[in-house]
């Protein structure tokens, strides 16, 4: 395909997702429909889309509109592409632009610049501080990809040589020793030698940093697990026991192949045989949340969070931290996480933890902005006084 004809379909695709298709099934439909597009097609395809999400303001101020063709304008514009050469309606390119195309909107304000939804504006400048503006723009590009190295099979050193020759190259990341950040030959990584023989697992640096700061334990429940990053992290050390669980099993059903391939033992538990199985020396609680950390890599979810939702997850978060204290040893640790960068779901949780139970106390708490190295996350350490 053309690079002309990659902005036809990304039009296409945006298009579908006017009447609220996500992003995902939108692409994934059009791939079905158009099996001639090749990899690095799709991918193309596939980035304009995404693009298009992390910056849907400027895409349309720019673009002058919300249609798919607006959409790829204006996104267009704010990276200084060559527009003629892809708007020119050869073979399957979008047609030239209109005279009344030709003229970008000017003089756009904080709203517009930052992407992110008008009524989130006041909370996440309060939130963030004078960090705000830098996270809000560090949203608004593509991830980074970060490897997580398997101190069991191999050292970073090591792993970075063997990536290299499998034609992936990386750097450290200063965020956990453990973390590799993809420089170039992302699209290698799944068909490595290192990564299917498990020396390195794909993990974001800040992700790993949380794990890194637990306390080391002997039992460690994995309470809100998902696809289980952080149990297969947890589990490299040899004196851990590592027991995950997720209110939703399937969410862990690639696990035990991950933890097979990664050579560590990790067992999955159901909600009914919890308690049976309490107390553990630590549980980690990475618990359901905005996302907002992480909202380059799924940039719908800013577009598609609402305030009610919000306050939902903040009761939901609250609810999760309350249980687990029910399966927390009596000299054990309380570890609570979010991919979060929003007061109301970190600092604001952990303080009317405390007011719920003055029997506890707070031992360590550290936040970590979205940038360069790794995604906004949060983590707190509770322990009974």
């Amino acid at each position: 395909m053309t690079p002309g004809a990659r902005v036809a379909a990304a039009i296409e695709i945006l298009n579908t997702m006017s009447d609220g298709l996500p992003a995902e099934q939108a692409l994934t439909r059009w791939g079905r429909g158009n099996r001639f597009a090749g990899s690095k097609d799709r991918a193309a395809i596939r980035d304009h889309v995404f693009d298009v999400l992390r910056q849907r303001k400027t895409a349309i101020h720019l673009g002058g509109g919300e249609t798919g063709r607006a959409l790829m304008i204006g996104i267009l514009r704010a990276q200084e592409a060559d527009l003629d050469s892809l708007f020119n309606g050869v073979g399957h390119a979008p047609q030239p632009l209109t005279d009344a195309e030709q003229e970008p909107s000017t003089d756009a304000d904080d709203e517009t610049l930052w992407n992110l939804p008008d009524w989130l504006m006041p909370q996440f400048k309060a939130s963030l501080g004078t960090g705000a503006k830098a996270v809000a723009f560090a949203l608004q590009a593509r991830a980074p990809i970060t490897l997580r190295v398997n101190t069991g099979k191999t050292t970073p050193s090591a792993a970075a040589v063997a990536l290299a020759e499998q034609g992936v190259e990386t750097r450290a990341n200063p965020l956990a020793e453990t973390a590799l950040t993809v420089t170039d030959g992302e699209r290698k990584i799944r068909n490595s030698d290192s990564y299917l023989q498990g020396f390195v697992e794909l993990q974001d640096a800040s992700s790993q940093a949380v794990v890194v700061a637990m306390p080391r334990a002997g039992r460690i429940l994995d309470y809100c697990a998902g696809g289980g990053g952080k149990s297969l992290a947890l589990a490299v050390d040899p004196a851990a026991q590592v027991t995950a669980h997720d209110i939703d099993p399937r969410r862990m059903q690639d696990l035990p192949a991950r933890a097979a391939r990664a050579g560590c033992s990790i067992r999955q538990i159901e909600t009914d045989d919890l308690q049976n199985d309490a107390p553990f020396d630590v549980v980690l609680c990475d618990a359901p949340c905005s996302g907002s950390g992480a909202w380059r890599r799924s940039p719908e979810g800013k577009w598609t969070l609402s305030a009610s939702r919000l306050e939902e997850l903040t009761q939901l978060q609250d609810s999760i931290l309350d249980a687990a204290i029910e399966l927390t040893a009596k000299n054990g640790c309380l570890v609570y996480a979010t991919c979060s960068v929003l007061a109301c779901e970190n600092e604001d949780r952990i303080n009317a933890f405390l007011e719920r139970h003055p029997d506890w106390a707070l031992g360590f708490q550290k936040r970590f902005d979205a940038n360069d190295d790794g995604d906004g996350f949060f983590t707190a350490h509770l322990r009974r006084n």
